[in-house]
């Protein structure tokens, strides 16, 4: 696509100014590091447009404080000060399933889907421009969120609202619904050669 000119227009009767202005569900998948933080880069984008941004994070835990989140608060507050940008929330679903099995009380499974649940109530209220759902592809492969309700309600949300997904091995029939996919593919990384995730990279 130079230059950002489509390689075809469908016959689908919609002018360019209408097909342009479509809200996309895009998904970020693949086993390479990078899905997040490409994710995090759109949101940036749709806080400088206006959009108001929610990121609904599923698997991370609740106490790590990652980059951008601090970034994303810190524009939070810019908005409120200034009326610069749009509104932030972030949400945190999780305590590290997708890298720590904690035993204990905690009823994982139906926590994530309380936090779908939230989504969908977000969604039906047109409450954010910008939904970031991180690490989402996890709890729709464990089985804790069905897949085809995801999809059902990606299809028929109202109003203007980008919805991106990240995580590995999205399901085909979440693929097969979006409008954006990419899938990141490992060339090389620094833990090949021994080396350990760092500050300022990996969070």
């Amino acid at each position: 696509m130079p230059q950002g000119k489509p390689t075809h227009v469908p016959a689908d009767g919609l002018t360019t100014r209408q097909r342009r202005q479509r809200p996309l569900t895009i998904v970020h998948t693949g086993q390479m590091k990078g899905k997040s933080t490409a994710a995090f880069g759109l949101a940036l984008r749709a806080w400088t447009a206006g959009l108001p941004v929610g990121v609904f994070q599923f698997v991370k835990s609740a106490k790590w404080r990652v980059g951008e989140e601090n970034a994303f608060r810190a524009l939070g507050e810019v908005h409120e000060r200034t009326g610069q940008g749009a509104p932030v929330a972030w949400h945190k679903m999780g305590e590290g399933w997708s890298w720590i099995q904690r035993g204990g009380d905690a009823d994982h499974a139906a926590d994530a889907l309380e936090g779908w649940r939230q989504i969908q109530r977000d969604l039906a209220a047109q409450r954010y421009g910008m939904y970031v759902l991180d690490e989402f592809t996890y709890p729709m492969t464990w089985g804790w969120v069905d897949v085809d309700e995801v999809v059902e309600t990606l299809r028929n949300r109202p109003g203007f609202q980008h919805v991106v997904i990240t995580g590995r091995d999205a399901d085909p029939r979440l693929v097969e619904a979006a409008d954006l996919v990419a899938e990141l593919t490992k060339v090389k990384h620094p833990m090949d050669a021994g080396q350990k995730g760092q500050k300022g990279i990996e969070w």
